[in-house]
């Protein structure tokens, strides 16, 4: 039988457009290519659910659950995700382009391939989340040193990162091979021991960084600026554009 939730039956490209879901258990739905644009499902239950290649752009999802929640292809541009749980959740391929993720918890998520072109990430938890080919181009990933990003341990490896806002941010053991950071805020981020090899650092700020320990092999620093940084025990073989 389908799922019913006030009058709204819920399930597989369903049209569900500006419905309002606020609070909804949705656990485990399968709502895979459903069409939820402008959605209200603030603080909805989706734990799990099947979201795959849905069109949630629009969608307000502040303080959702969506732990574990298959988003694979899905639509979130100019979604509100705000204080989300998204730990867990796959958002490979997802479309984020200008959407609100602030606070959000995306701690072990999967966004490998995802545009998260503009989007805002300021105080997320992003500690452990694959990233890899992510387009975070313009991004605003902090907004400031109480509200900053945390990345560490987090896979960016050819993620394209270019003149995103990263001020601050906590990305330390992070892998960022062959990332692309030209342009990027780097100010007083934590780099200690991540791995920056062959990574495009092209007129970066990295005033006051901390990149102890960290691996710069091959990275090109044509033009950064270093400034304050701290390169302790810092791997610096190949590196363009930098002298010790």
């Amino acid at each position: 039988m389908p799922l019913v939730i006030n009058g709204i039956t819920i399930g597989p490209g369903a049209d569900l457009r500006f419905a309002n879901l606020t609070g909804a258990d949705l656990s485990y739905a399968n709502l895979t290519g459903a069409d939820l644009s402008y959605a209200y499902l603030s603080r909805a239950n989706l734990e799990g659910a099947s979201l795959s290649g849905a069109d949630l752009s629009g969608a307000d999802l502040k303080f959702a659950n969506l732990e574990g929640a298959s988003l694979s292809g899905a639509d979130l541009r100019n979604a509100n995700l705000s204080g989300a749980s998204l730990s867990g959740a796959d958002l490979s391929n997802a479309n984020l382009i200008t959407a609100l993720l602030s606070n959000a918890n995306l701690t072990g998520a999967t966004l490998r391939f995802a545009n998260l072109t503009d989007a805002t990430l300021s105080g997320a938890n992003l500690s452990g989340a694959n990233l890899s080919g992510a387009n975070l181009s313009g991004a605003n990933l902090t907004t400031g040193k109480w509200d900053a990003l945390d990345l560490s341990a987090a896979t960016l490896e050819g993620a394209n990162l270019t003149d995103a806002n990263l001020t601050d941010a906590n990305l330390r053991d992070a892998n960022l091979r062959d990332a692309n950071l030209r342009d990027a805020n780097l100010s007083r981020a934590n780099l200690s021991d991540a791995d920056l090899s062959g990574a495009k650092l092209e007129i970066a700020k990295l005033s006051w960084a901390k990149l102890k320990g960290a691996n710069l092999e091959g990275a090109n620093l044509e033009g950064a600026n270093l400034e304050g940084a701290n390169l302790t025990g810092a791997q610096l073989e190949g590196v363009i554009g930098y002298k010790p």
